[in-house]
Parts: structure tokens; C-alpha cells; sequence
């Protein structure tokens, strides 16, 4: 395989497009429970969803899969779709509102760079919510790389400390 040099350093994910079975099941946990709002519609097929007034940070659509169920265990496929918060302050708010929905966490990590909640969507999807923290801030080692760790976080903690805790 050939090698090409880095890409260029100012590039970005720009949106993800996700293949669900309902997509009003879809929008209720994308609009209704995470807060994103509806930026277009295509009926009952498709719809775009974002944050900011962005056209659209995610993509919902049944073109292939209206009344499927999520992949197999041990498939290749998106492991999950990470969406960052600007804040630790919003990353409490989304575990306040996940809570209030009753949508269980598969898992909660300090990753030292980032906190991170882990859960499914109702179509069996990973969604990884997170927030940075200032890269001052991130562990290194003494050759000054990232030391990025996983460990259990506090979720109390994060509930208190955040402004609305």
C-alpha cells in the first residue's frame, strides 16, 4: 500500500449519517431526549439533525433499513458516534436528561483528556458523549506524548460540580 504524508491539520468530521428503523423512535431520542434540533425533513424517510444552527451534525435515515433491527455481535460496522460537548457543564446536563428518559449508560470513563458517558440509541448504535478538557490539562509522559488513560468516572461528581448540579 502506498504511504501518502499527514493530512492536512485543519481537517474535521463534519456529520454522521445513521441507518435506523423509525425514524420518529430516532428523533425522539436524537430531539427529543439529547436536544438537537430538526434542521430538514424528507417525510418519513429521512431527517437532519443539529446543534448551532449547523445544517446538520447527524443524519437519520430508513432508506435501508425501515423495521430492521441493529447488526449482529461480532460484525464490522460504526462502533460508535462521538459527540462532544463544549462543556463539563453540558455533559451534565446530557446525563441529567438521559437519567430523566430512563436510557441506561453501558459505561462512564475519565479518559484524562475527556469525560465520556457510553450508551446505545434506540437502534442499538453506540453514542459516546463528551467533553475535552483544555489541552493544558492533558496527561503526558515525560517525551511530552499523550498519556490518555481510562478510568471510572464520577458521576455524582460531574452532576455536582457542573453549574445546574
Amino acid at each position: 500500500m502506498t504511504t501518502f504524508g499527514p493530512i492536512d491539520p485543519g481537517t474535521t468530521i463534519g456529520h454522521v449519517h445513521l441507518k435506523v428503523a423509525d425514524l420518529e423512535r430516532a428523533l425522539g431520542f436524537y430531539v427529543g431526549v439529547l436536544g438537537f434540533a430538526v434542521t430538514q425533513r424528507y417525510g418519513a424517510q429521512a431527517a437532519f439533525v443539529a446543534a448551532g444552527g449547523y445544517h446538520h451534525h447527524i443524519g437519520l435515515n430508513t432508506w435501508e433499513s425501515r423495521g430492521g433491527g441493529p447488526p449482529d455481535p461480532g460484525t464490522t460496522g460504526l462502533y460508535h458516534v462521538a459527540i462532544r460537548y463544549p462543556t463539563r457543564a453540558a455533559l451534565a446536563d446530557a446525563l441529567r436528561r438521559l437519567a430523566a428518559a430512563r436510557i441506561p449508560l453501558e459505561g462512564a470513563s475519565d479518559h484524562g483528556v475527556s469525560e465520556a458517558l457510553y450508551l446505545r440509541d434506540p437502534d442499538g448504535n453506540g453514542v459516546e458523549l463528551y467533553w475535552d478538557r483544555p489541552e493544558a490539562r492533558w496527561p503526558r509522559t515525560p517525551d511530552g506524548g499523550l498519556a490518555m488513560t481510562t478510568g471510572r468516572l464520577d458521576l455524582e461528581a460531574l452532576l455536582r460540580d457542573s453549574p445546574t448540579g
